[in-house]
């Protein structure tokens, strides 16, 4: 992804011009990337909880997507993306965290660009990614959360882990993961790592849903499932190709490795569970279809159409294997495969990145005098970091958010459902 510190803000420097196909090709892409929050995240987590849970879902996914856009302008996009105090060779805490500098999008006027797209545009689109990212975790711990501490729990690990991390590895020079080489164009790391892995821990701290595994707990509406995925498949066109932020032929690649790693990734994991249950199910190839598009992410602007085919393949197989059999195996209840998906996707697909980079294998291009080998230790370095440091952080705030709020619902409003009890509202009326 073009991050702010390749090319500052110069609203009054004159050494760069607006590009009306670039910023026209961003309004497009940033509609696109909130589009799979609402409806398309909201809808296809909705369809996979029980019909007496369906509005808490949704409501979920609308509140988060307003109270991190507040928190964005307030201070998010500057502690992610400013880079004052950076210019000079950065160091110290400006390795891990931006400046103060765009505080309340200070400085972010009409006329303020980023590369060729004005900047108020770039601070929006970056916005949609800090809102999808807490929102994937809400699937986790889906029919048992209490409202509060998720709003709680949501402010402070954007604020801890969020910021942070997407600092770290779009920050441009002087940003701890970014100087380490580590590729990731559009949010392996950033977004679907660090959503999964929070997840799993928030699961853990949670607890399993009241009757699990023994109750049977099926989607309620496989075909808001299928509708969702459909809208993230769509939406996702504007996540990857919209992070060349330009209209050119990275974008065109991005978008055609990104519809073919889904296309893979479904196959496969219909395939294994045809050959493993004897039939292939709706849902399964919808989650399929959403661990190719994690998987491929971060290496949407580096790898190539073969890559973006192996990329799906492996991602659907190891994504099935860790929803089917690794979450049975170690009983915990991720509710609608957060970490089966989208933590273990993320883990493939940043790996894979490394590989799939190469020019032998119709990638884009190793970094000079780096191998395969290389660059596969500088992705493993970057999603090993993500993986304990948003582990820790996760346990440490959710365990905080319990000492001032309650974290979780009692049984009575588990067992009557969250629409009724938390909101006094159902989804259907029966």
């Amino acid at each position: 992804m073009l991050v702010l510190g390749a090319v500052a803000p110069t609203a009054q420097a004159g050494t760069a011009t607006l590009d009306r196909g670039d910023t026209a090709w961003m309004l497009a892409a940033t509609a696109l990337v909130l589009f799979m929050t609402l409806p398309g995240l909201a809808l296809f987590y909705a369809g996979m909880v029980r019909a007496k849970n369906v509005l808490s879902v949704m409501m979920q996914c609308l509140a988060i997507v307003a109270l991190v856009s507040v928190l964005w302008v307030l201070y998010g996009y500057s502690f992610a993306f400013d880079r004052s105090g950076m210019a000079a060779g950065g160091g110290g805490w400006h390795a891990f965290l931006g400046g103060a500098a765009r505080i309340g999008l200070r400085g972010v006027g009409r006329d303020a660009l980023v590369g060729g797209i004005p900047e108020a545009l770039y601070a929006a689109y970056q916005m949609t990614f800090a809102v999808i990212t807490p929102a994937l975790i809400v699937g986790a711990f889906a029919e048992r959360m209490r409202f509060s501490a998720l709003l709680l729990f949501v402010a402070v690990w954007f604020t801890v882990v969020y910021l942070p991390v997407a600092h770290m590895v779009w920050g441009g020079p002087g940003a701890f993961l970014a100087d380490h080489g580590v590729i990731d164009f559009a949010g392996g790391t950033v977004v679907h790592i660090n959503s999964g892995i929070a997840g799993l821990i928030a699961c853990l701290m949670v607890g399993r849903r009241r009757g699990y595994p023994h109750t049977p707990m099926p989607p309620h509406n496989l075909g808001y499932t299928v509708v969702g995925a459909s809208m993230l498949w769509v939406g996702w066109f504007g996540f990857n190709a919209g992070s060349a932020l330009a209209a050119d032929g990275q974008a065109g690649m991005a978008l055609l490795v990104t519809h073919l790693a889904a296309a893979s990734a479904a196959l496969a994991w219909s395939g294994a569970e045809w050959a493993l249950h004897r039939k292939p199910s709706v849902l399964g190839a919808a989650s399929g279809a959403v661990a190719g598009l994690v998987a491929v992410t971060p290496a949407a602007g580096t790898c190539g159409p073969l890559g973006a085919l192996a990329i799906g393949i492996c991602a659907g197989l190891a994504c099935f294997l860790a929803s089917a059999r690794l979450k049975r195996a170690l009983g915990y209840d991720d509710a609608l495969d957060v970490f089966g998906v989208h933590g273990v996707g993320g883990i493939v697909g940043a790996l894979l990145t490394g590989v799939f980079v190469a020019a032998p294998l119709g990638g884009s291009g190793l970094p000079a005098g780096v191998g395969i080998g290389g660059q596969l230790g500088r992705q493993a370095l970057g999603a090993g970091l993500v993986i304990v440091y948003g582990a820790a952080m996760s346990a440490l705030l959710l365990w905080l958010v319990g000492r001032v709020v309650t974290l979780r619902v009692d049984a009575e409003a588990e067992t009557e459902g969250l629409d009724i009890a938390l909101h006094d509202e159902r989804g259907y009326n029966l």
